[in-house]
């Protein structure tokens, strides 16, 4: 990836939870490939975060790192606290952060429920309220960016398509969705544009189990009227863009980037 010609998000700070991988890596080189200075986030993974940033720096582009667990409240205003002194401000958050820990509803454990709706849910919404936060103490830069801040959430297809077995993601991703739309409502006359992106399957770490053979990924395309499995760029482009001010007029709804998962294929030949 290199350096785009836009330059649309130049001087701006975009904070990326769960940048060491997957998704939020390359979302976070999209980010910097635009411009922006990157806040590459993680929780465990030190040599993911250190390898996004090496590949942003390496294309030319800005980036540090802080760690946080994003599902706890002082983590989370640390993380802020630190961006905001070594950076000035935060201009775009992308709440990226996520995880599964599947089982079937029967056998289900609380710990297992709490642990995603943890960090899936609640952590958007701690980490949505700092920026806010943050996005209204520094007031509008319109020299900068139209609006005053930007809010991206990332959802999923199964904020609308349910999920057997994994009811505590779903669940979650449903939660993301009337958050942002809440949230955008709320923010809107301050000019904090909110939005979400919802990936269908990408090729991550996380979703790895379903494409392990020829034969796995074959069935997965089922569900893919497009044809292919999506790679984390496809889902950076559609965040740079968000973000942007080209973006300006769009708040509080979902972009689906998902290959037309949420055409529901089984459908097309007549059910």
């Amino acid at each position: 990836m290199a350096l785009s010609p836009k330059q649309r998000l130049r001087n701006q700070v975009a904070l990326v939870t769960g940048a060491s991988s997957g998704i939020g890596a390359g979302v976070a080189k999209s980010l910097a490939a635009d411009g922006a200075t990157v806040v590459v986030n993680y929780h465990s993974d030190e040599e993911g975060a250190n390898k996004t940033k090496q590949e942003i720096e390496e294309m030319g582009g800005k980036a540090i790192i802080v760690q946080a667990d994003v599902s706890k409240e002082e983590e989370v205003q640390s993380m802020f606290k630190q961006t905001v002194e070594q950076l000035g401000t935060v201009h775009i958050l992308i709440n990226n952060s996520g995880l599964q820990d599947d089982a079937k509803f029967l056998d289900m454990t609380l710990e297992q429920w709490n642990k995603v709706i943890g960090v899936n849910l609640t952590g958007q919404f701690l980490c949505a309220r700092e920026a806010a936060r943050e996005f209204v103490r520094r007031g509008p830069q319109p020299e900068i960016s139209k609006a005053t801040g930007k809010i991206i959430c990332m959802s999923s297809v199964h904020e609308v398509i349910p999920w057997a077995g994994h009811v505590n993601y779903a669940s979650s991703k449903g939660g993301i969705m009337l958050l942002m739309k809440s949230i955008a409502q709320e923010l809107a006359p301050h000019k904090i544009r909110v939005n979400s992106i919802g990936p269908g399957a990408i090729a991550t770490p996380i979703n790895a189990s379903a494409r392990d053979t020829p034969e796995e990924e074959k069935s997965l395309l089922t569900l893919i009227p497009y044809g292919r499995i999506g790679e984390p760029k496809d889902i950076g482009d559609v965040a740079a863009w968000l973000a942007s001010d080209e973006a300006d007029y769009v708040t509080g709804t979902t972009i689906f980037a998902d290959g037309g998962m949420t055409l529901y294929p089984g459908f097309a030949d007549n059910g």
